[in-house]
């Protein structure tokens, strides 16, 4: 059985994270499996939004320390680093559904996806400093954006472990959820991201992303652009729906008259 599965339901598709033995820590090769995962979907039309999270009761307990192999290190990071960038810039929602420990590049893995919910039993920990490491899987890029940088300090360097209701005070947890509900309040999200415009949905999340290193006057102008996009694609009848009292759907297909793609 692969280290990383992908399940089809709809148009929704969940990436499962499978070893459970090793807390779904992930060796060279896993995160290799996983990025192909993340780029399968991506290129699956039928695919509008993901789900990620681990087997066997925990979401992943981060890179596998026992399995370094022969690799230079700075190799094997940038083969790593390739699939945190493939799940940054996978252009569809992506939501983390997390339960037991998410932990290092696990748990900074789960804060690259658009959504983070979260069992109310769950654990978070930057643990990189307590193996003699310093932060990666993009911890350093996001947490200071996400907690400001005394308290993305304070999670790196001292490597706490935190509960979930801390995480989601602190802005690291989207939705916190009884464990029982966990698996049908994060269906419900992905099927309600699955039913919106793609096209908007997708350049509204880049636009967010990218707010800190534009200024106003290229964010408006980003906009402007995106907004285009979007009349040509699915707001048009959206915007008809509403005039017509009807609820819209969106197809994400291009809907300009007379031009083909």
């Amino acid at each position: 059985m692969s280290a990383v599965e992908i399940e089809r339901n709809g148009a929704v598709a969940t990436i499962v994270l499978d070893r459970p033995d090793r807390r779904n820590a992930l060796d060279l090769d896993s995160w290799v499996t996983l990025r192909k995962a993340v780029l399968e979907l991506q290129d699956d039309p039928l695919i509008r939004a993901v789900i990620l999270t681990g087997a066997g009761g925990t979401f992943c307990a981060g890179a596998d320390l026992g399995s370094r192999g022969a690799l230079h290190p700075l190799d094997r990071m940038r083969i790593i680093n390739a699939t945190a960038i493939a799940c940054a810039e996978f252009s569809k929602p992506l939501i983390a559904k997390v339960e037991g420990f998410a932990v290092g590049a696990g748990w900074n893995l789960a804060l690259l996806c658009d959504f983070v919910v979260a069992s109310k039993d769950a654990k978070f920990s930057q643990i990189f400093s307590k193996r003699g490491l310093s932060v990666d899987f993009g911890g350093s890029w996001l947490l200071p954006r996400l907690v400001g940088l005394q308290q993305a300090k304070r999670l790196v360097m001292l490597a706490e472990t935190i509960d979930a209701r801390e995480a989601f005070e602190l802005g690291l947890v989207t939705y916190l959820v009884d464990a029982e509900e966990l698996d049908v309040r994060t269906r419900a999200l992905a099927e309600r991201l699955a039913d919106g415009p793609p096209a908007a949905l997708s350049q509204s999340a880049a636009m967010l992303e990218h707010h800190t290193s534009l200024t106003l006057r290229e964010a408006l102008d980003n906009e402007a652009r995106a907004q285009a996009v979007n009349f040509a694609t699915d707001a048009t009848d959206a915007v008809r729906a509403f005039v017509e009292k009807r609820e819209p759907v969106f197809t994400g297909g291009w809907a300009v008259p007379g031009v083909t793609v």
